[in-house]
């Protein structure tokens, strides 16, 4: 029983007999504790732990059966074993073994049969509760497993395998390992309803093999929590590239089964979604650099125009995206763009990189926007022939407000003057679409008016129609602040969630 003496209570009114029982246990390395009626058994269940119960079935208070009935309701994991002078035939064993014991001694009983019947029944339930803690832990195991890969940064994922190494083991636990920067972080967690932190630490990996090891060691030198008093603790180190710092798992020795297959699967499991986010982080920071060498580095200055942008990523961990816009003058017109290539991930980067430098090329060209954006679609349908893009592409002459708009499914520009909005829409085709264009759009903007392009994470939701979402944007944009760059992060504040789910691109213009 864990290296203790296992407890067995001894419930029998006879005292003659109750002091034979406890000998012959106590003899068998057994310790005892005893109760003469079933009020006190049901008492002495509820004081400490009970490893076995021999119970008489004729009782003065209660039935022997329904004693049994009641311990295994509140504990159903601790055996009992009927024993009875007088109840010995087919019928009250039968009774007594539907009822919920695990065994009925008839007597006279022989103290090697009682001791050797102790031992059986105990073995099975040893087995048994193996066998349910295992299969306990697999359950954890598994919800760990899922809330590590779903994390949203390291960070989180030290949280989540703190926490699941805790609520598996039911104890102290901490999780060590390396991000893709270098930097050694600690996931702790004091106990299973604790919840996690993660502080710097800084471990010597030296000499870790490929794999999984496990080895006991001093709380001392994992110094991250407090650990349970007289006890060391194990600590699983996995590694699964040579170029890569080893992770640890930090838990109680106690915890522990000879063979420690939980805590190793749990390792790997650390191991296999530490090294997916570090590759997720790798290829965030190649595509973080490319996405920001593409977009403008500054905005124009214009006489008589205000601009202002803004880009914002999904989140403040991802801005790998397809969104982006385009401010530059061109033979004395502004030429403005804002587009949004299918999907979340370098090769959108790569896409939407494309298509700007071949808009900026067409444009330089001299081509009107209508033009720009037939030869970008051929240019996809030829050479990316899988993907698709919106965009929106405008000439503003700065001087009388002309303006000549062509759009390839984008959602509609937006114009607000003098209190009051308006959506210029042009129903057009996706770039990567073989379907017939409508001619260039062209209206005036008034002085004192201001133009917004924007992609739809600003505008779409979940749970609200792309319609209710537009209208959201028009009432929000009656009103446009006289600093321009307050206007655009007005917006995003007022229209997008906290936690934004696309990314969003913001263009806006004012004429003077």
């Amino acid at each position: 029983m864990d290296g203790r003496a296992a407890t067995v209570l001894v419930v029998d009114d006879s005292r003659t007999k109750r002091y034979l029982l406890v000998s012959w246990l106590t003899r068998a390395g057994f310790e005892t504790i005893e109760a003469e009626n079933g009020a006190e058994a049901l008492a002495r269940m509820e004081t400490g732990r009970i490893d076995l119960v021999v119970l008489d079935v004729r009782l003065p208070d209660l039935n022997g059966f329904e004693v049994c009935e009641r311990i295994k309701k509140s504990h159903p994991a601790t055996p009992v074993i009927h024993v009875s002078a007088h109840a010995m035939d087919v019928v009250d064993r039968a009774q007594g073994l539907t009822r919920g014991a695990d065994a009925y001694l008839a007597e006279p009983i022989e103290p090697e049969e009682l001791v050797a019947t102790a031992h059986a029944v105990l073995r099975y339930y040893q087995a048994r509760q193996r066998a349910e803690l295992l299969a306990e832990r697999l359950v954890a195991l598994a919800d760990a497993t899922v809330q590590m890969h779903a994390a949203s940064n390291f960070v989180r994922l030290m949280e989540a395998a703190a926490a699941g190494a805790a609520r598996i083991f039911k104890s102290p636990a901490a999780v060590i390992a390396e991000t893709v920067d270098g930097n050694c972080l600690a996931g702790v967690a004091a106990g299973p309803d604790a919840a996690p932190t993660v502080v710097p630490w800084t471990v010597d990996d030296t000499g870790v093999p490929i794999g999984t090891t496990v080895r006991v060691d001093e709380p001392g030198n994992w110094e991250l929590v407090a650990w349970p008093a007289g006890d060391t603790v194990t600590v699983a180190a996995a590694r699964l590239r040579e170029d890569r710092a080893a992770l640890y798992v930090v838990v109680p020795t106690a915890t522990q089964t000879v063979r420690t297959p939980v805590l190793v699967q749990l390792a790997q499991a650390i191991a296999s979604a530490a090294e997916a986010q570090r590759s997720f982080d790798q290829e965030h920071r190649i595509a973080v650099t490319l996405q920001r060498s593409l977009l403008p580095r500054r905005l124009p200055e214009i006489a008589g125009l205000d601009l202002a942008v803004r880009y914002e990523p999904a989140s403040a961990h991802t801005e790998v995206g397809g969104d982006f816009y385009e401010l530059v003058m061109l033979d004395g017109h502004l030429l403005m763009a804002i587009g949004d290539v299918a999907g979340h991930s370098l090769h959108a980067a790569t896409v939407m990189a494309e298509l700007r430098h071949a808009m900026r090329a067409y444009a330089v060209e001299g081509h009107p926007p209508g033009v720009i954006l037939d030869r970008l679609n051929e240019l996809m349908r030829v050479l990316l022939p899988s993907e698709l893009a919106t965009i929106c592409v405008l000439l503003l002459d700065p001087g009388s407000g002309l303006v000549r708009l062509a759009s390839a499914g984008h959602l509609p520009a937006l114009v607000s003057s003098a209190g009051r909005v308006r959506f210029v829409e042009q129903s057009a085709p996706l770039l990567g679409v073989r379907a017939p264009r409508p001619p260039d759009l062209e209206f005036v903007l008034p002085a004192g008016a201001t133009l917004v392009l924007y992609t739809d994470g600003l505008i779409e939701r979940r749970d609200a129609t792309i319609d209710e979402g537009m209208a959201a944007l028009g009432a929000v944009a009656t009103r446009v602040d006289d600093d321009l760059d307050r206007f655009c992060q007005r917006l995003l504040v007022e229209l997008a969630p906290p936690e934004i789910q696309d990314d969003v691109a913001v263009v806006a213009v004012r004429r003077r």
